[in-house]
Protein backbone atom coordinates (compact mmCIF):
# COMPACT_ATOMS: atom_id res chain seq x y z
CA UNK A 1 0.00 0.00 0.00
CA UNK A 2 1.16 3.40 -1.04
CA UNK A 3 0.60 6.43 0.98
CA UNK A 4 1.48 10.02 0.17
CA UNK A 5 2.02 12.88 2.74
CA UNK A 6 1.57 15.90 1.68
CA UNK A 7 3.38 18.09 4.39
CA UNK A 8 6.25 20.80 4.69
CA UNK A 9 6.54 20.33 9.01
CA UNK A 10 9.99 18.44 9.32
CA UNK A 11 9.06 17.30 12.58
CA UNK A 12 5.86 15.59 11.30
CA UNK A 13 7.43 13.95 7.92
CA UNK A 14 10.08 12.77 10.14
CA UNK A 15 7.51 11.39 12.88
CA UNK A 16 5.58 9.53 10.66
CA UNK A 17 8.38 8.51 7.91
CA UNK A 18 9.47 6.54 11.21
CA UNK A 19 6.07 5.55 11.94
CA UNK A 20 5.56 4.01 8.80
CA UNK A 21 8.94 2.30 9.05
CA UNK A 22 7.12 -1.23 10.85
CA UNK A 23 3.80 -1.17 8.62
CA UNK A 24 2.98 -2.98 5.40
CA UNK A 25 2.58 0.71 3.92
CA UNK A 26 4.99 2.63 2.13
CA UNK A 27 5.34 6.64 3.16
CA UNK A 28 6.13 9.23 0.29
CA UNK A 29 5.91 12.70 1.13
CA UNK A 30 6.16 15.91 -0.76
CA UNK A 31 6.22 19.58 1.23
CA UNK A 32 4.32 21.51 -1.79
CA UNK A 33 1.05 21.89 -3.64
CA UNK A 34 3.44 22.07 -6.88
CA UNK A 35 5.62 19.17 -6.06
CA UNK A 36 2.47 17.10 -5.41
CA UNK A 37 1.32 17.14 -8.59
CA UNK A 38 4.20 16.43 -10.35
CA UNK A 39 4.81 13.37 -7.90
CA UNK A 40 0.64 12.81 -9.33
CA UNK A 41 1.37 13.04 -12.54
CA UNK A 42 3.76 10.38 -12.92
CA UNK A 43 2.73 7.94 -9.76
CA UNK A 44 -0.78 6.37 -10.16
CA UNK A 45 -0.90 3.79 -7.80
CA UNK A 46 -1.47 5.95 -4.65
CA UNK A 47 -3.61 4.54 -2.28
CA UNK A 48 -4.39 7.11 0.05
CA UNK A 49 -3.41 10.93 0.82
CA UNK A 50 -2.48 12.43 3.62
CA UNK A 51 -2.63 16.48 3.03
CA UNK A 52 -2.39 19.49 4.69
CA UNK A 53 -4.74 22.13 4.74
CA UNK A 54 -1.92 24.77 4.96
CA UNK A 55 1.10 24.52 2.72
CA UNK A 56 3.84 26.72 1.39
CA UNK A 57 2.08 27.31 -1.89
CA UNK A 58 -1.82 27.20 -1.31
CA UNK A 59 -4.77 25.55 0.05
CA UNK A 60 -4.68 21.82 0.19
CA UNK A 61 -9.04 22.26 0.30
CA UNK A 62 -8.37 24.09 -3.03
CA UNK A 63 -5.86 21.44 -4.02
CA UNK A 64 -8.51 18.51 -2.77
CA UNK A 65 -10.72 20.31 -4.81
CA UNK A 66 -9.53 21.27 -7.87
CA UNK A 67 -7.01 18.64 -8.39
CA UNK A 68 -7.39 15.41 -6.13
CA UNK A 69 -11.43 15.05 -5.96
CA UNK A 70 -11.75 13.07 -9.45
CA UNK A 71 -8.79 10.87 -8.73
CA UNK A 72 -10.85 8.45 -6.43
CA UNK A 73 -7.90 8.78 -3.94
CA UNK A 74 -9.05 8.59 -0.08
CA UNK A 75 -7.51 12.06 1.84
CA UNK A 76 -7.12 12.38 4.89
CA UNK A 77 -7.02 16.35 5.76
CA UNK A 78 -4.21 16.94 8.39
CA UNK A 79 -4.66 20.71 9.87
CA UNK A 80 -3.99 22.30 13.26
CA UNK A 81 -7.19 24.29 12.40
CA UNK A 82 -9.50 22.65 14.42
CA UNK A 83 -12.92 24.72 14.63
CA UNK A 84 -15.88 23.25 13.73
CA UNK A 85 -16.56 24.96 10.27
CA UNK A 86 -13.26 23.51 8.88
CA UNK A 87 -14.16 19.83 9.76
CA UNK A 88 -17.43 20.52 8.10
CA UNK A 89 -15.92 21.74 4.85
CA UNK A 90 -13.03 19.10 4.72
CA UNK A 91 -15.48 16.49 4.86
CA UNK A 92 -18.59 18.24 2.59
CA UNK A 93 -15.72 18.61 -0.19
CA UNK A 94 -15.96 14.77 0.16
CA UNK A 95 -12.97 13.42 2.24
CA UNK A 96 -12.70 10.68 3.73
CA UNK A 97 -11.70 11.82 7.25
CA UNK A 98 -9.78 14.67 9.09
CA UNK A 99 -7.46 14.86 12.02
CA UNK A 100 -5.87 17.94 13.61
CA UNK A 101 -2.15 18.93 15.10
CA UNK A 102 -0.84 17.67 17.63
CA UNK A 103 -2.05 14.21 16.84
CA UNK A 104 -1.26 10.48 17.46
CA UNK A 105 0.77 8.87 14.85
CA UNK A 106 -0.80 5.23 16.23
CA UNK A 107 -4.65 6.91 15.65
CA UNK A 108 -3.28 7.89 11.88
CA UNK A 109 -2.04 4.77 11.52
CA UNK A 110 -5.73 3.49 12.95
CA UNK A 111 -7.61 5.62 10.63
CA UNK A 112 -5.92 4.86 7.20
CA UNK A 113 -6.35 1.16 8.72
CA UNK A 114 -9.75 1.22 8.16
CA UNK A 115 -10.60 3.72 5.53
CA UNK A 116 -8.09 1.77 3.27
CA UNK A 117 -10.12 -1.54 4.43
CA UNK A 118 -13.51 -0.08 3.55
CA UNK A 119 -11.85 1.10 0.31
CA UNK A 120 -10.27 -2.23 -1.13
CA UNK A 121 -11.95 -4.11 -3.54
CA UNK A 122 -11.31 -7.46 -1.79
CA UNK A 123 -11.08 -7.23 2.15
CA UNK A 124 -9.87 -10.41 3.04
CA UNK A 125 -6.65 -9.68 5.68
CA UNK A 126 -3.97 -12.24 5.35
CA UNK A 127 -1.53 -12.80 8.54
CA UNK A 128 0.48 -15.87 8.90
CA UNK A 129 -1.89 -19.09 8.78
CA UNK A 130 -4.95 -16.36 9.64
CA UNK A 131 -7.28 -14.60 6.82
CA UNK A 132 -9.87 -12.39 8.11
CA UNK A 133 -12.60 -11.51 5.72
CA UNK A 134 -14.06 -7.72 6.70
CA UNK A 135 -17.58 -8.16 5.38
CA UNK A 136 -18.19 -11.67 6.16
CA UNK A 137 -17.15 -11.43 9.29
CA UNK A 138 -15.27 -14.76 8.57
CA UNK A 139 -11.57 -16.38 10.42
CA UNK A 140 -10.36 -18.91 8.71
CA UNK A 141 -7.07 -20.77 10.57
CA UNK A 142 -5.31 -22.98 8.17
CA UNK A 143 -8.15 -22.29 5.17
CA UNK A 144 -10.74 -23.67 8.12
CA UNK A 145 -13.07 -21.48 9.58
CA UNK A 146 -12.86 -20.56 12.89
CA UNK A 147 -16.06 -20.74 15.40
CA UNK A 148 -16.14 -17.88 17.83
CA UNK A 149 -18.66 -16.50 20.01
CA UNK A 150 -20.84 -13.32 18.88
CA UNK A 151 -18.69 -10.99 21.19
CA UNK A 152 -14.94 -13.42 20.43
CA UNK A 153 -15.86 -12.51 16.78
CA UNK A 154 -16.41 -8.51 17.64
CA UNK A 155 -13.32 -7.98 19.40
CA UNK A 156 -11.33 -10.17 16.31
CA UNK A 157 -12.79 -7.67 14.24
CA UNK A 158 -11.91 -4.85 15.97
CA UNK A 159 -8.24 -6.26 16.13
CA UNK A 160 -8.16 -6.71 12.32
CA UNK A 161 -10.08 -3.13 11.86
CA UNK A 162 -6.64 -2.21 13.48
CA UNK A 163 -4.01 -4.17 12.31
CA UNK A 164 -0.53 -2.66 13.30
CA UNK A 165 -1.85 -0.72 15.54
CA UNK A 166 -2.47 -1.10 19.72
CA UNK A 167 -5.87 -1.69 20.57
CA UNK A 168 -6.24 -0.16 23.99
CA UNK A 169 -7.97 -2.47 27.16
CA UNK A 170 -10.13 1.03 27.58
CA UNK A 171 -10.66 0.48 23.96
CA UNK A 172 -11.88 -2.70 24.33
CA UNK A 173 -14.49 -2.18 27.69
CA UNK A 174 -15.75 0.76 25.90
CA UNK A 175 -16.34 -1.04 22.67
CA UNK A 176 -18.32 -4.60 24.80
CA UNK A 177 -20.44 -2.22 26.68
CA UNK A 178 -21.29 -0.34 23.34
CA UNK A 179 -22.16 -3.42 21.94
CA UNK A 180 -23.69 -5.46 24.68
CA UNK A 181 -24.90 -2.50 27.09
CA UNK A 182 -23.19 -4.86 29.81
CA UNK A 183 -19.85 -3.25 31.62
CA UNK A 184 -17.11 -5.83 31.94
CA UNK A 185 -13.65 -5.38 33.89
CA UNK A 186 -10.18 -6.28 32.94
CA UNK A 187 -10.32 -9.96 34.07
CA UNK A 188 -13.19 -10.44 31.88
CA UNK A 189 -10.62 -8.85 29.15
CA UNK A 190 -8.13 -11.28 30.29
CA UNK A 191 -10.27 -14.41 30.15
CA UNK A 192 -12.03 -13.27 26.53
CA UNK A 193 -8.37 -12.83 24.74
CA UNK A 194 -7.01 -16.17 26.41
CA UNK A 195 -10.03 -17.48 24.50
CA UNK A 196 -9.41 -15.68 21.64
CA UNK A 197 -5.57 -16.90 21.50
CA UNK A 198 -6.99 -21.01 22.20
CA UNK A 199 -8.88 -20.88 18.87
CA UNK A 200 -6.41 -18.65 16.44
CA UNK A 201 -3.33 -19.49 18.24
CA UNK A 202 -1.19 -18.90 21.35
CA UNK A 203 1.37 -16.09 19.66
CA UNK A 204 -1.89 -14.74 17.21
CA UNK A 205 -2.03 -11.71 19.95
CA UNK A 206 0.48 -9.76 21.45
CA UNK A 207 -0.04 -8.02 24.96
CA UNK A 208 1.45 -5.23 24.93
CA UNK A 209 2.20 -4.59 28.86
CA UNK A 210 -0.10 -1.97 30.53
CA UNK A 211 -1.71 -0.41 27.31
CA UNK A 212 -3.50 -3.30 25.01
CA UNK A 213 -3.32 -6.11 22.18
CA UNK A 214 -2.44 -6.19 18.86
CA UNK A 215 -2.26 -8.54 16.18
CA UNK A 216 1.35 -10.25 15.51
CA UNK A 217 2.49 -10.46 12.36
CA UNK A 218 5.74 -11.25 12.98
Amino acid sequence: MNILLIEDNEMIIKGLIYAFKNTNYNLSYKSSILDAKNYLLNNSNIDLIVLDVTLPDGNGFDFFNNSLKDKDIPVIFLTALDDENNVVKGLDLGAEDYITKPFSTKELLARINKILLRNKKKTIITINNLKYDIESMKLLKDDKEVELSPLELKIVNLLFLNKGSVVSRDNILDKVFEWTGNYIDDHTVTVYLKRIREKLGETSIKTVKGIGYRLNEE
